[in-house]
């Protein structure tokens, strides 16, 4: 019989922040179990090289595995959550992109709803100590009220990836209620840095100025952004997943608080609480590369939002931290990365 310590599971952990979170948490003596499928929605090759990082970690032959599972396959993952037992869930894996979801939606049916039942019925029948999920700022959709906060209704998204991630919220809130499955949804606000996804503006501008190349400025570079450096995702993540969620003792079910619950369930934001104007943005990462962008102007696209901050008070209460990297520090480290990537 193994004496292998059970593990925490991350899916989507050859993703940007799955990845991160994965290196996180064997630098700290942690088992893992990562899940990914490696689709091609971005090169499998920068997936794979985050993988081989993970595997030069000191003691991860022992420590670290990885299968290679669709989400959707719910056997699968069924039998994969009877045989390695893992005693907590991290759940980054999710079809990604606000403008994608509106060119092949039934991806993100599959992906976001029918996967996620899988992962939360894996976790309701096999005593889940907490799962961690990611959400999205952009459940936020058109509200206008800035910053954004956890008690803010999230009725009106404005693609259907938000809607998706607001039935996440709604689907693990059921299963605290219904079966005790401790659950903490994070709500992710414009994450940047180092290895991260090549179809988000950082990376598309960064190789775009590196190369010459023009870059889209959607809104005629009316925008703002909560930009999230990617360690500060992780400290917080890490935070919340040591600190399983409880039922809140004082939920009014006559004045309901949408970030909370009489279920072991909470949401919280987790972005820099600095919005900043995009065209500071390409500025400051002007600076950073050494050179300049060649800007083509363009209008706002469907499914985009105009501006998004958040509000970071309730998850600095709950673990005691708040992303706090600047914006120059962070974009200093990215281009340093990109320079030395050997991009296709």
């Amino acid at each position: 019989m193994s004496t292998q310590p059970s593990p925490i599971l991350i899916t989507g952990a050859a993703g940007f922040i799955g990845a991160a979170v994965a290196e996180a948490l064997l630098l700290r003596g942690e088992t893992v179990l990562g899940i990914d499928n490696l689709n091609s929605y971005y090169a499998p090759s920068l997936k794979r090289a985050r993988l081989e990082r993970l595997g030069q970690i000191p003691g991860a032959a022992q420590r670290f595995a990885f299968a290679q599972l669709d989400l959707e396959d719910g056997p699968a993952l069924a039998e994969l959550f009877s045989l390695r037992r893992p005693r907590a869930v991290v759940h980054l894996a999710a079809q990604a992109g606000v403008r994608y979801s509106i060119e092949n939606p039934a991806a993100y049916i599959q992906c976001n709803l029918v996967g996620f039942g899988h992962v939360i019925e894996g976790c309701r029948h096999h005593g889940i100590e907490h799962l961690v999920y990611a959400s999205s700022s952009s459940v936020y959709g058109g509200n206008r009220n800035l910053p954004f906060s956890e008690q803010q209704p999230v009725n009106h998204p404005v693609s259907l990836y938000a809607a998706t991630k607001k039935a996440n919220e709604l689907m693990a809130h059921t299963y605290s209620h219904l079966y005790g499955l401790p659950a903490t949804g994070l709500r992710f606000f414009t994450v940047y840095g180092p290895w991260g996804r090549p179809d988000m503006a950082p990376m598309l501008f960064a190789k775009a100025i590196l190369a010459g190349e023009p870059i889209r400025v959607f809104n005629q570079g009316q925008m703002r952004r909560d930009f999230t450096y990617i360690d500060d995702i992780v400290e917080g993540l890490v935070r919340c997943l040591d600190k399983p969620a409880t039922a809140d003792p004082s939920f009014d079910f006559l004045q309901p608080n949408p970030a909370t619950a009489a279920a072991p369930h909470r949401l919280f934001n987790i972005g820099n609480a600095q919005p900043e104007e995009l065209l500071r943005f390409i500025t400051l990462l002007e600076k950073a590369l050494g050179r300049e962008a060649i800007k083509t102007f363009e209008p706002m696209q469907p499914g985009d939002v105009v501006a998004t901050a958040a509000d970071t008070s309730a998850l600095e209460a709950w673990v005691g931290f708040r992303p706090s990297t600047p914006l120059e520090q962070g974009l200093e480290r990215f281009a340093a990365w990109v320079r030395d990537y050997p991009f296709p």
